[in-house]
């Protein structure tokens, strides 16, 4: 037992020590910063996913190598170089393969927009283009792309899954109840095929995606509807057809790009990462003031009550961590307004209301803008709308007013697997919940009576805080979902706008002149390497010790 503890105890100073060279060496790592040299370009690179923020996780994943791209870091950094005179432009570094909704696509828009009205040069550059990305390509200045680049222009399509076909097949019924017909997310078990309602919905929505499509490409490009169709016929493109159809300016390979760009008395062209350009103190480069802005993010799946990251589920938001975030930034006086950033499909409609009554509270003391990204809609709506003030991109999913409740009857796959049950009960609706019946006529009017109360409650209240009267409230939600454009146009969004118009909206409130400085604080502040594995450390350290104590107090 001695010798058994001695080795123990050995391992655990290994893995102290492994996790405090480890960070230790991060560290070293994150202080060789490299200067910012005059006339550098910043490189962003928007392949592959782009969280609204930096998940609960940190950067612990990526360990001593560059953390993934985020909205919020892209939006900050383009920020950050209208006001730098060293970045002499930006080349943004496009591709299909990238998980930006057209919300998070407008944003950046919208930011090489202020950059261009400062005199500096926004490029792209792409391997891989497609009709979505080039919402955001068609912005820049110049579009370069590789010889030979993937290029597709297609017309606009919307796809969903459905399981029903595969629970019959495992003998697993679903006993779900949606309020109401537009609530197209409980089709998903419940149909093989979308409903009308759902159709229309759909069709609305894209529409609507359509017709702003089109006004971006009369701006970037001049083109037209019909254009555009032309365009979309043809579908597929060579790099060279490309060039020939305006799509793209010029066919370059990246080292012919950068030989384009460097100065003539270097010899390689000056570059500034995006992580590395993070670094940068933004109160340092045009954001600094004494009166702050808190800006509070919340992206992921509601439900629970800690942030994390869930296996199956992806980011979650947990009602606990991100009421803390509200509070901080209630409490703190110097904070006279606060940014709420939201993108989240919807999720647990308890965690959805503890979240919005720290939305209230917050309210109540000072002013809060609710920003909502790329969606926020379902709890995404149900945590904004108590806020001072609402703004939404034009493309941004909102709406979703509505709910889904029931459970799954799994006794039949039971069966099928060979395993039974039996059970005794005593009093009445005892097995209101249990996966292995279904609902009772008693128990499914009990079950669908309730869920219209707690549904009728939200929606008085959204009526209430939003001027609605009932029947108008009831018209523009029981599941119908809305673009940013058509929720201002029905009463459920004040204004249209990225980040910067909900700063702008914020300091108005605040009783801030337009052009007064302020400094921004945001909430969770994002963990760096050396916090996430020193943290990791911490805990890997305490799981051994804890063992260790375990063993010798038997």
């Amino acid at each position: 037992m001695k010798a058994f503890l001695r080795n123990l105890l050995a391992a655990t100073l290994g893995v102290a020590l492994f996790f405090a060279l480890l960070a230790g060496g991060a560290a070293w790592k994150l202080d060789q910063k490299p200067s910012i040299r005059d006339h550098s370009w910043l490189v962003v690179d928007l392949y592959g996913d782009l969280p609204a923020y930096a998940g609960p996780g940190g950067v612990a994943s990526a360990l001593l190598s560059e953390e993934g791209e985020t909205l919020h870091r892209v939006l900050m950094n383009l920020e950050k170089a209208r006001h730098d005179e060293r970045i002499e432009g930006v080349v943004l570094k496009l591709s299909s393969s990238n998980g930006a909704g057209p919300a998070d696509l407008q944003e950046i828009r919208g930011a090489v927009r202020r950059l261009q009205e400062e005199g500096k040069q926004v490029l792209g550059f792409t391997d891989a283009l497609d009709r979505s990305t080039f919402l955001l390509a068609g912005a820049c200045d110049s579009l370069y792309a590789t010889p030979s680049a993937y290029i597709s222009y297609t017309g606009l399509a919307t796809v969903s899954p459905y399981l029903k076909g595969a629970l019959d097949k495992l003998a697993i019924e679903p006993q779900v109840h949606r309020i109401d017909q537009y609530k197209a997310a409980a089709e998903l078990v419940t149909r093989t095929e979308m409903s009308p309602a759902a159709e229309e919905n759909r069709t609305w929505m894209l529409q609507e995606m359509w017709e702003m499509g089109l006004q971006a490409l009369a701006e970037d490009r001049g083109w037209d509807e019909a254009r555009a169709e032309e365009m979309m016929q043809h579908a597929l493109f060579t790099a060279q057809e490309a060039v020939e159809w305006g799509l793209v300016h010029r066919l370059l390979y990246w080292d012919q790009l950068a030989e384009q760009l460097k100065r003539e008395k270097d010899d390689h062209l000056r570059t500034v990462s995006s992580a590395r350009y993070a670094d940068e103190p933004l109160e340092e480069l045009g954001w600094k003031g004494k009166k702050k802005i808190a800006v509070v993010h919340a992206h992921g799946m509601i439900g629970g009550r800690q942030s994390r990251v869930d296996p199956l589920l992806g980011t979650m938001m947990g009602h606990e961590t991100v009421g803390a975030a509200l509070r901080r930034a209630r409490e703190d006086e110097d904070v006279v307004a606060v940014v709420f950033r939201i993108d989240s499909p919807g999720g647990e409609s308890l965690a959805s209301d503890l979240i919005g009554r720290e939305v209230e509270l917050c309210a109540q003391e000072k002013p809060i803008v609710s920003s909502m990204v790329d969606v926020a809609a379902s709890g995404g709506y149900h945590i904004a709308y108590k806020a001072t003030r609402i703004v939404a991109d034009p493309m941004t999913v909102t709406g979703s007013i509505g709910s889904i409740s029931g459970k799954f009857n799994v006794s039949g796959l039971y069966q099928k697997l060979g395993i039974t049950h039996d059970w005794v009960t005593k009093g009445p609706m005892a097995m209101l919940y249990s996966d292995l019946t279904d609902f009772s006529e008693e128990e499914w009017a009990r079950y669908t009576e309730n869920h219209w109360e707690d549904f009728d409650r939200w929606l008085d209240d959204v009526a209430a805080r939003r001027g609605l009267s009932r029947e108008q409230a009831e018209k523009v939600a029981m599941g119908r979902v809305w673009s940013g454009r058509q929720a201002v146009e029905n009463g459920l969004v004040d204004d249209l706008g990225d980040w910067m118009r909900a700063v702008e909206v914020a300091k108005e409130l605040a009783g801030l002149k337009p052009d007064e400085e302020v400094s921004l604080v945001h909430y969770p502040a994002p963990k760096g390497l050396v916090e996430t594995v020193s943290y990791t450390h911490l805990r890997a350290h305490e799981t051994v010790l804890d063992l260790v104590c375990r063993l010798l107090l038997e």
